[in-house]
């Protein structure tokens, strides 16, 4: 019997992908209309997106095969869904992303910041949870995590160490940073290191009250690095691929919104939430994992101060091996800052924008959009090239002279870019398109008309906790995938502006921080070590609350005049049946 169980267990996903479909084929048997149609690819979609028994991106491709087969959408209209302005921007950012690590800028960027900061404890927590939000706004979270927590632990290392001698003074070098396994030698080094001892003997329980300490620093260090690639992506349009998610599905469900979410406007919403996230997080790992004992986590006591010096002294020397900015990161520093000044000024809403003033349509419109900005920054790494310009002699052939390569080639393209999320974000807005093409959003906007006498706060509370709590299990791109095309619209149904459904809907969905296989980021920390899923758990709950509750504060403030949240606007006025007066009293969000 358990050689079957286990065999099942084995074929499971072949089972899902054979039987699924059959177990919901009288759906599409029984009600012979085309909502259920659709309804019937988007449940098979959202199941296999559940349970990963087909890639993400595989099952992204199925309404190119089901739509037209159905009678939905044409297939070519369909293919035109998988390649929009939302994919384009992603891949751009994605370009700037890739050129800023390959050149290792993310780095020295990290590094000059924990030098500033410092090595007392709090204050440690504090920093590399500031270095790893603000980089996972412009590059991948899992990237970011992969970078930092090895630092994080190499500091750990030095300060968990009983200084001896001039190691002290100078810190031990840690092969940590550069994520590779240590050298026999080095191996040597460290026992023997051991083997010497401390200058005194240590009782054995204040050795093990000492060794309790340190795991729960090593955990606490661990799960800010995580928690905060989670949080940092949020900030940005670019930062995390649910923001794009987003604005995709406005753009798609609601053509005529006027570019309503663009880097801009999205800043200026997600940037105070995640700031006010992040501290509120330091907050509660600080009194999780340190407690409120401030002269310990502010490092006072002689025997701290070395340990201190050491591990700056790591911090120092890893920032020294870089040597001076070289040209090729001063100029990706150049067209990152450039990128960023172009997204923020293109049509910032307060004033009149370039794209405005040089590029502007027939309505005053800027024609260029974000994306566009971020392809025209990533062609240009393609022809700066990495060194000042000038010949030189290719190595081992002597008189054969070679230009300088390009910031970035395509090589490195190729293998780093995630063209995985390309083709996810592609099957998420067609299945908009098919929802809106074959009645079901109409459908279902119908059903949903009850929650009309619900309080748009409380429906809006209700949806961040649904899709945190989601979000721990399923993949957060499928998650928003899934969830805002019923949102959108419910949101009509029942007369409120959608973005007040689907921007804390959105946020929430990064709000996955309880389970280590919830996100990449947590995968990484978790595979360092010192970590129990209980200790994940037990610290994302609370975190996921915390989160939910500052999510719920922005939407019900500052957001309320940045998108006019208060009244219903025209442009999803005309994709619904019925009408809503922009005077209704259920349509006015009612601010603190």
């Amino acid at each position: 019997m358990a050689t079957c169980w286990q065999g099942l267990w084995a074929y499971r996903f072949y089972l899902i992908v054979f039987f699924l479909p059959i177990f919901l084929l009288p759906l599409p048997i029984l009600i012979l209309t085309k909502e259920a149609y659709c309804a019937y690819t988007i449940i098979l979609m959202a199941f296999l997106w559940c349970t990963e028994a087909l890639p993400l991106a595989i099952t992204a491709f199925l309404p190119t095969v089901m739509f037209p087969m159905m009678g939905i959408m044409g297939a070519s209209v369909v293919s035109t869904e998988y390649l929009k302005d939302s994919n384009m921007l992603f891949i751009g950012g994605m370009l700037v992303a890739l050129a800023v690590e390959h050149w290792n800028l993310h780095k020295r960027i990290a590094l000059r910041v924990l030098l500033t900061i410092g090595v007392r404890p709090s204050l440690l927590i504090l920093g590399f949870m500031v270095v790893t939000a603000f980089l996972s706004m412009w590059i991948s979270n899992t990237a970011t995590t992969a970078m930092m927590v090895p630092i994080a632990h190499a500091v750990l290392d030095q300060l968990h160490e009983t200084p001896t001698g001039t190691d002290a003074e100078e810190g031990r070098n840690n092969p940590a940073f550069e994520l590779q396994e240590p050298s026999p030698q080095k191996e040597e080094t460290k026992l023997d290191n051991k083997q010497d001892g401390p200058a005194h003997p240590v009782p054995s329980e204040s050795r093990a009250q000492r060794n309790e300490e340190q795991l729960r620093f090593t955990q606490g260090m661990s799960l800010c690095v995580c928690y905060s690639a989670s949080i940092g992506g949020i900030a940005t349009l670019t930062g995390t691929t649910t923001n794009l998610v987003l604005q995709g599905q406005v753009n798609s469900i609601f053509p005529q919104n006027g570019n309503v979410v663009n880097f801009a406007s999205w800043f200026f919403f997600a940037f105070p939430t995640m700031v006010i996230l992040l501290l509120l997080s330091w907050v509660w790992l600080q009194f999780l994992f340190l407690g409120f004992n401030f002269r310990k986590s502010c490092g006072l006591g002689d025997q701290m101060r070395k340990q201190e010096r050491a591990a700056f002294e790591v911090i120092r020397r890893e920032h020294k091996r870089l040597g001076p900015m070289t040209f090729a990161e001063k100029a990706v520093t150049i067209l990152f800052v450039l990128l960023v000044v172009l997204w923020f000024t293109r049509e910032p809403g307060f004033f009149t924008g370039w794209g405005n003033l040089a590029f502007s349509d027939e309505n005053g419109n800027s024609m260029p959009s974000d994306g566009t900005v971020a392809i025209l920054i990533g062609v240009i790494l393609f022809i700066v090239p990495s060194k000042i310009p000038g010949l030189t002699q290719e190595p081992g052939k002597p008189g054969k002279l070679k230009a300088p390569p390009a910031l970035l080639n395509w090589t490195i393209v190729k293998e780093k870019m995630p063209w995985n999320i390309v083709l996810l974000l592609g099957g998420g807005f067609a299945l908009a398109k098919g929802s809106e093409e074959s009645g079901l959003s109409k459908w279902l906007g119908d059903k949903l008309t009850p929650l009309e006498s619900v309080p748009p706060p409380a429906i809006a509370l209700i949806l961040c906790l649904l899709i945190a709590t989601f979000t721990e299990c399923t993949s957060n791109v499928a998650t928003t995938t899934i969830f805002l095309p019923i949102l959108a619209s419910m949101s009509q149904a029942i007369c409120i502006h959608p973005l007040y459904v689907m921007l804390p809907c959105t946020l929430s969905s990064s709000l996955a921080f309880m389970l280590p296989v919830a996100t990449p980021p947590n995968a990484i920390a978790f595979s360092f070590g010192g970590l129990k899923v209980k200790d994940m758990a037990r610290a994302g709950f609370m975190l996921n609350i915390i989160g939910v509750l500052v999510i719920t504060l922005a939407i019900n403030t500052w957001s309320i005049p940045m998108f006019d949240l208060h009244r219903f606007p025209s442009w999803a006025q005309s994709n619904t049946t019925g009408f809503c007066g922009v005077s209704q009293a259920n349509v006015t969000t009612p601010s603190p």
